[in-house]
């Protein structure tokens, strides 16, 4: 074994450079059917703000470089309309994880700026001394409750680069001054493939450095470790830096934060349903959570919906498990993906005009290409299949908007909330009349179905209609 004892900064680059070409070496002799198109280098990418637990003092970036680069820093300062603002800068050193994925080896740095003023704007970028990211700007959440908004997505999971960027791109056109974005899961379709995540990041680009996220982790980002155990991905953790308030176990994966008025909630469904455990602990934990919670508004995001919207499937458990708590301690939106369809309601009947709201409004979404057939059940109140979304989620003092767009910026769903004294909340349904409901079978699964399939499919649609007609 050879041991290097120098301290030169020099000798160690070069060093780490060697290493990173033998390894590059390495990967592509054991698999040269694969190229890789996203590889790391000096310059830092794949540059990801997210939200902390104290959003209106802190912020955390995560970025990735070669191996080359040992070491990361963050410089940051208040944003100006003058190019020297750099006069009065802060520093935080990142911490490093090298990561060796299918494609490559990478460094992964995470930071996390604290002691920042609410309501800011500030400017940072992202390097090591020499090499750098461009200046890039974000703002710090108030301290005090006022308007707020964030985007919300379904799973992206399929054809990233090609047809999910039309969502988050547009997304972003629709509400380029949103606070930030929610991921529901599935962002990509197997779990450690490094040219998914690449293609993820093409997608979303320098957006991800501009407006922070959060993000739920999909039964899609996780595989089968050596022992036929399911586990995260490795490129969760890398890749985001996200509040540990969670319960132990499920860290950044099951957490919450408090934005102004909003108490926003991930639950690890996946973990929910796989481990009685880790189960337990999820259930315990959101209680308490819920219980303490003093926000004015509770949004809870999670993959596996408690309401489904795929026909043949039902998550039972994780419903008897969660539903009575969301409905106890009055939680007002669950955002869910996994269906692959579209699909917005409640467990009680709502009707037109304003009504008081028994329950959490669910939402199933989906923002990629990958389409499933629609199960039209009794909780649907608007559904959609075959079409690619996002939704725009307003809160100002007493009112939540909703709004659900399709990835060619037509209006497809809307309805607002607002909270009365009591913590309930009034419905009231704002989807446009003249967007009428997309509710044919996608071609592939038309392509198989059955007889017997196509005639429970009419049946499901005549009520669903029926259902519709009947509360005009």
């Amino acid at each position: 074994m050879l041991f290097i004892t120098t301290e030169s900064f020099q000798m160690k680059r070069l060093i780490f450079i060697v290493l990173a070409v033998f390894l590059s070496a390495i990967l592509s002799n054991a698999q040269p059917h694969l190229s890789d198109h996203y590889a790391p280098t000096l310059i830092p990418d794949r540059i990801m703000l997210t939200l902390t637990a104290t959003p209106d003092t802190s912020m955390a970036v995560n970025w990735r470089t070669s191996l080359a680069v040992d070491q990361g820093i963050v410089q940051l300062a208040l944003a100006s309309p003058a190019p020297d603002f750099q006069k009065d800068m802060m520093a935080f050193k990142s911490t490093v994880t090298p990561l060796l994925t299918d494609r490559n080896g990478a460094n992964y740095h995470s930071a996390v700026m604290t002691g920042l003023e609410p309501n800011k704007q500030y400017a940072y970028r992202v390097g090591n001394g020499t090499f750098w990211s461009e200046w890039m700007h974000f703002k710090t959440a108030d301290s005090k409750d006022q308007p707020l908004s964030f985007l919300y997505f379904g799973d992206a999971q399929n054809e990233l680069k090609s047809l999910w960027s039309r969502a988050i791109r547009g997304a972003y056109s629709k509400m380029p001054d949103a606070d930030f974005m929610l991921h529901a899961g599935d962002l990509i379709n197997r779990a450690n493939s490094d040219h998914e995540w690449g293609e993820w990041f093409y997608a979303g680009g320098w957006v991800y450095g501009m407006m922070p996220s959060i993000a739920t982790p999909g039964n899609h980002e996780y595989y089968r470790d050596e022992s036929k155990n399911r586990s995260l991905s490795k490129h969760w953790r890398p890749t985001f830096t996200l509040p540990e308030n969670g319960p132990e176990g499920s860290e950044e994966t099951a957490y919450y934060v408090d934005y102004q008025d909003l108490r926003i909630i991930s639950l690890n469904s996946i973990s929910l349903q796989i481990s009685k455990q880790d189960s337990a602990a999820q259930v315990k934990w959101l209680k308490k959570i819920l219980k303490e919670n003093d926000q004015k508004w509770t949004v809870v995001m999670m993959h596996y919906p408690i309401y489904s919207s795929k026909f043949g499937r039902d998550n039972e458990n994780l419903r008897n498990a969660l539903q009575p708590l969301f409905e106890k301690y009055k939680v007002d939106l669950v955002l869910q993906g996994h269906d692959h369809t579209y699909g917005r309601g409640s467990n009680l009947a709502l009707g037109n005009g304003k009504r008081t709201v028994g329950g959490p409004i669910y939402v199933v979404s989906v923002s990629g290409p990958k389409m499933y057939d629609l199960s039209l059940e009794d909780w649907m109140q608007r559904a959609a299949s075959n079409t690619q979304l996002y939704q725009l989620i307003k809160i100002d003092g007493d009112v939540l908007n909703y709004e659900a767009y399709t990835v060619v910026g037509e209006l497809y769903d809307a309805f607002e909330l607002q909270k009365q004294k009591n913590g309930r909340n009034l419905f009231f349904e704002q989807a446009p009349e003249d967007a009428e409901e997309r509710l044919e079978v996608p071609e592939r699964f038309g392509k198989s179905y059955s007889e017997e399939d196509w005639e429970k499919y009419k049946a499901r649609f005549e009520a669903y209609k029926a259902k519709k007609e009947k509360k005009k």
